[in-house]
């Protein structure tokens, strides 16, 4: 793996400052900085400087790589996507003296929202496991986070790539997609990107510029985020012939897609309390905790049974967003007096640890999030001494609309020396806090002078402009690398 984050930083200590809200709220509930990236970068620059490290660091042979797959929600073009990757990285390639990308390269990208590069990275297995003939693929995760000044996912913003190489002998950890479990329904106005609102008067004058700000409801997406991930979680023990609280009890690890640090915590909690009620005999925890929260335990079983239609309910009761309900009252209130448990925060302290306080630095990445969550763990485990060998893991995403994936994961005794050139740390080192005046103009699309200047990355050199008859390439963008 390898990863790629901007250098401009926003810590969120000075953006609460600017902004009048609770440093001790936004630190606990979403992280300490995120980044934006820089005018000269794109979604596609920062894949092509993910992928370009990851060849560097572990020494790939690019003629061994048959799939290069892309998942981002933050495309630019309708058309093109990951073959505009390869592009930059044979140039450089060349330029270094080495040889191409295979030319019989399939460059496919990857598209669901936070889930794009958990799809990508399934092709990329089913890929080596079937018609590789012996070659590699390389996953590339890469997306930007942004939302409007003010809104309430301002302070969740972010930006950055995560690349990973897929092999028929991995060196940091196996997935198995045997016993993986997959869940989707469709969700309506759940955290979307119209063009349309590009259209919109209101919008486009609060955007000022072709921002890629999302249509979203805060309380809606959480229901459908908790209601989506437990069905993966379950779908995946379906298939394990497991129950949830001995999966919970075994496993050594777990990461989730975080949109933000207290998401997943939620998670969690909400399938904790599931696995308690799914039990096959009657448990004392489970009783304990429904007490504790006032609650019938005979009330949250049947619940538990219960397949709710969010979008169904969402058309029934209108398009007022306060009137959203929750699908889960019984189970969600339980959740909460879990959070708080003995049992539950052991559950933590071992389970959830590695990786999340470095990750805390990221904020969103989309569907580079759960991946870099993953490259955090690793090399804090490695940092720390903390051995992995043989551990088992459970790797769990999500993308809006929605759909989730909960997938198996092992790592191979010889995990150290591949966790040893991720560079996760690297990657953070190269930062510049933005004041508040460079992060507004910033944000806004204006153009200033950042104390930041490229290095060893991939920029956007060149707008085309032309539209004649004969050529046009307006709007299409030319890149240099940069050492």
């Amino acid at each position: 793996m390898s990863l790629y984050v901007p250098q401009p930083r926003v810590p969120l200590r000075d953006w609460c400052e600017w902004t009048g809200n609770s440093w001790d709220k936004v630190q606990a509930v979403v992280g300490r900085s995120f980044r934006r990236p820089a005018p000269y970068e794109d979604v596609y620059t920062m894949a092509a400087t993910a992928v370009l490290r990851l060849i560097r660091n572990y020494n790939i042979d690019p003629r061994q790589i048959g799939q290069l797959a892309l998942g981002t929600e933050s495309s630019k073009d309708n058309s093109a996507g990951a073959v505009i990757v390869r592009g930059m990285v044979d140039r450089e390639l060349e330029r270094l003296g080495l040889p191409r990308l295979s030319r019989q390269l399939e460059v496919p990208e990857f598209k669901h929202a936070c889930l794009g590069g958990v799809y990508a990275l399934k092709s990329a297995l089913r890929y080596v496991a079937f018609d590789a003939q012996g070659r590699q693929a390389i996953v590339v995760c890469s997306d930007i986070a942004e939302y409007e000044r003010g809104s309430t996912g301002e302070q969740t913003q972010g930006a950055g790539a995560v690349a990973m190489l897929v092999d028929a002998d991995p060196k940091l950890f196996e997935v198995d997609l045997a016993h993986a479990g997959s869940a989707s329904d469709y969700r309506g106005p759940d955290f979307r990107k119209p063009f349309a609102r590009h259209f919109d008067q209101e919008y486009a004058e609060r955007g000022k510029r072709l921002h890629d700000f999302p249509i979203f409801s805060g309380k809606y997406s959480t229901f459908a985020y908790l209601d989506e991930t437990g069905q993966a979680f379950e779908a995946m023990l379906e298939r394990l012939g497991v129950s949830g609280s001995d999966f919970l009890a075994s496993v050594d690890g777990m990461f989730f897609h975080r949109p933000y640090h207290m998401m997943p915590l939620q998670a969690l909690a909400f399938i904790y309390a599931r696995a308690l009620a799914h039990a096959p005999q009657p448990n004392a925890e489970f009783q304990a905790l429904c007490e504790q929260a006032g609650i019938s335990a005979e009330g949250v079983i049947e619940e538990c049974r219960n397949e709710p239609d969010l979008f169904g309910e969402f058309i029934r009761l209108g398009s007022n967003a306060d009137a959203a309900q929750e699908p889960h009252p019984l189970t969600t209130k339980l959740a909460g007096i879990v959070r708080k448990s003995p049992a539950f925060q052991t559950l933590l302290s071992t389970r959830v640890k590695l990786g999340t306080d470095w990750a805390m630095e990221l904020g969103n990445l989309y569907t580079a999030a759960l991946p870099a969550w993953i490259a955090a763990g690793f090399e804090q485990a490695l940092d720390q001494g903390t051995e992995l060998s043989n551990a088992t893991l459970v790797a769990i995403g999500y993308g809006s609309g929605d759909a989730a994936e909960a997938i198996p994961l092992k790592v191979v005794p010889e995990w150290r020396e591949a966790a040893g050139k991720i560079g996760f740390r690297d990657a953070l080192a190269a930062s510049t806090d933005l004041s508040r005046q460079q992060y507004e103009a910033l944000h806004d699309g204006k153009h200033i002078e950042l104390d930041c200047p490229p290095r060893d990355q991939f920029v956007i050199a060149r707008t085309g402009s032309t539209y004649e008859v004969s050529f046009q390439d307006l709007g299409v963008d030319y890149y240099d690398f940069v050492g």
